[in-house]
């Protein structure tokens, strides 16, 4: 069966040439009653009498199987030919994600485990090899009502409610080989500091090198050498700080820099040449995202964020993409509309998403799935993958904010009890400490503790009831000290508000009035397509008008199941024209005042260009 991942890399910033590709049909168990471990499945065939097409979850559709029960063990099986290794070489066995916990045996042996429903995990498997075809065996444990593991959007009930979906169990990323040497890089990192000329580049090896061996790293712009340094490493971790000189001009600079209208990348390939060379192929952005005078920064500028709500979530495929060209597609959906930046709710979204959302010019916020139990647990499983999360993605340039909180979700008792503003304030130095680049949000919506932005959820149904609490100073730091709008404190501890940027980071939700019998959620209905852009006008005219709001998030891209509340069906077709979604979206913000005079001079320019021309 031909693979549905062949496509594009699984992880495009981090990419060795001749990987090989594990996805397609794979046998196939459920262990309801939990007795593989005790009956020794990685051993049988005959457990495995169902085919599944691997990396779409057992729940959905393109699996083949679209059970969508509680089965809180699964296994799977297939075959593969090995590839052929020379003397120095290591096979590795790389998972993109499986929830939620995984173990992994090769021919009988017992290669390794994983924890975190949402990170990838690489295995090595050398030992395990055997002549002629070999036996990989995965058993995948996610218990659908442990509420102290991360789970995100994924219902703790048999059938969705609410604003909760549909599993997502066992592998839903890509599964593939990777052929590397005995000694190997597992990392590499690059941090831009433009205000030095300079890119850092942080490296890491599986393991210590026996003596010092060289590095090389090369960085190209538009096929042109920008930078070039090798370095000797003597351990396994180091930082390389890369002169990049072309930074120095103020004016050439521009076209080096990357932001979502001019997607800038630069292309670097990173040489280790122990016994035997390892070479990977990576990229990064050059630009800065920071806060300051109450404004969003992107590369030192104020920049007004206008996000869309993603929930990335497919009904034939859950939370897995139906295809690679899938998550491209995402992304062009979201910028036809007019949006700049999507935060990812609840997920940590597909490596190859966020390099589309890196080459097609798109603003990530991260936010990392919830678990909705408090207790010592759930902070460790949490805070491991989160870490996890960071490690992986901390060098995409489009992702611009880390969210490891949202809405109190497992901390609900935040504004009464320590311990659990303690774990949401723990988390916020946690993200800053593994990367100071970026803002990071505690608690995304209301109750607050250490934040780099004021994030507020407000699901007022026009735009008046917005204007009320966020337009007038007095009204918007009224609310900010005091009661929200969800009847929740937006600040704790009556926190200092400083200079820090204040935004909308989730209002509209509208949807179509529900038909009689019709499974829905939403947060306020419209009743056909001219009320729906009407009520859209009222309520981002609203937004535009605001003078302290640095920026926004439209709940939300795509219908989900039974929240209806998307701009989009679940099948990616516009409620509303594109042209019309694009005209209400990027409505000039009246907190930055270029953005006026840039539309004003974007109109002027396109009337000239109709103009009749004189004789």
């Amino acid at each position: 069966m031909t693979s549905p991942n062949t496509t594009i890399a699984p992880n495009p910033q981090f990419r060795r040439d001749g990987w090989i590709d594990l996805c397609g049909e794979w046998g196939f168990a459920h262990d309801d009653a939990d007795q593989g471990i005790k009956e020794s499945w990685w051993n049988k065939t005959d457990a495995f009498d169902r085919r599944i097409t691997v990396p779409y979850p057992p729940e959905s559709k393109l699996s083949g199987l679209r059970e969508t029960g509680f089965h809180p063990v699964i296994w799977y099986r297939r075959t593969f030919p090995a590839p052929t290794l020379a003397p120095g070489e290591k096979l590795l066995l790389n998972f993109g994600a499986v929830d939620y916990a995984a173990t992994v045996w090769l021919n009988g042996h017992c290669v390794g485990s994983h924890e975190g429903g949402h990170v990838p995990f690489s295995l090595d498997v050398t030992h395990a090899l055997i002549e002629g075809d070999q036996v990989l065996v995965v058993r995948a444990e996610d218990q659908p009502e442990d509420v102290r593991i991360p789970r995100g959007k994924q219902d703790w009930l048999e059938a969705p409610h609410a604003i909760w979906y549909h599993r997502t169990s066992g592998i839903w990323q890509p599964v593939w080989l990777s052929v590397v040497p005995d000694l190997h890089l597992t990392d590499i990192h690059f941090v831009p500091d433009l205000a030095n000329y300079r890119v850092r580049c942080e490296v890491r090896l599986n393991t210590v090198p026996t003596e010092p061996v060289a590095l090389t790293i090369k960085l190209t712009a538009h096929a042109k050498l920008l930078a070039q340094q090798t370095v000797v490493m003597a351990e396994s971790e180091m930082r390389i700080d890369i002169a990049v000189p072309q930074l120095e001009n103020g004016v050439h600079r521009d076209y080096l820099l990357w932001t979502p209208e001019r997607p800038n990348l630069i292309d670097a390939e990173i040489v280790f040449d122990g016994a035997k060379q390892d070479k990977v192929a990576s990229y990064l952005g050059l630009r800065s995202v920071g806060v300051g005078a109450q404004r969003f920064l992107l590369n030192g500028l104020p920049y007004y964020l206008r996000m869309v709500l993603g929930q990335n979530y497919w009904p034939e495929s859950h939370l897995a993409a139906p295809s690679p060209e899938a998550l491209k597609r995402e992304v062009e959906l979201i910028k036809e509309m007019g949006f700049n930046g999507v935060r990812i709710h609840q997920k940590i979204e597909d490596p190859r998403f966020l390099y589309w959302c890196d080459v097609l010019g798109l603003i990530v916020w991260e936010e990392m799935p919830s678990a909705y139990g408090f207790s010592n647990s759930a902070i460790e499983r949490l805070s491991k993958e989160w870490m996890a999360a960071i490690r992986r993605d901390k060098s995409h340039p489009c992702i611009v904010a880390w969210v490891p909180l949202n809405e109190s979700w497992g901390v609900s008792q935040i504004a009464d009890r320590p311990d659990q503003a303690h774990y949401a304030s723990a988390l916020y130095h946690l993200t800053k400490a593994l990367d100071p680049s970026r803002p990071a949000i505690s608690n995304d919506g209301w109750e607050l503790v250490e934040s780099d932005i004021w994030s507020v959820h407000d699901y007022a149904p026009d735009g008046a009831g917005l204007a009320s609490r966020f337009h007038e100073t007095a009204d918007l730091k009224a609310m900010l000290e005091g009661m929200g709008p969800a009847r929740r404190r937006i600040v704790l501890d009556g926190r200092d508000l400083g200079d820090k940027p204040i935004m909308l980071t989730e209002f509209g939700g509208l949807s179509y009035l529900p038909k009689q019998g019709e499974k829905w959620h939403g947060y306020s209905t419209v009743d056909d397509p001219k009320d729906f852009e009407a009520r859209l006008r009222d309520i981002f005219s609203a937004i535009a008008a605001m003078p302290h709001v640095a920026g926004y998030c439209y709940t939300q891209v795509t219908d989900t199941e039974q929240e209806v509340n998307g701009l989009l069906t679940e099948g990616r077709t516009p409620k509303l024209p594109f042209e019309t979604l694009r005209d209400i979206t990027t409505m000039p913000a009246a907190s930055l005042p270029h953005e006026q005079i840039d539309n004003a001079r974007r109109k002027a320019r396109a009337a000239a260009e109709d103009a009749e021309p004189i004789d």
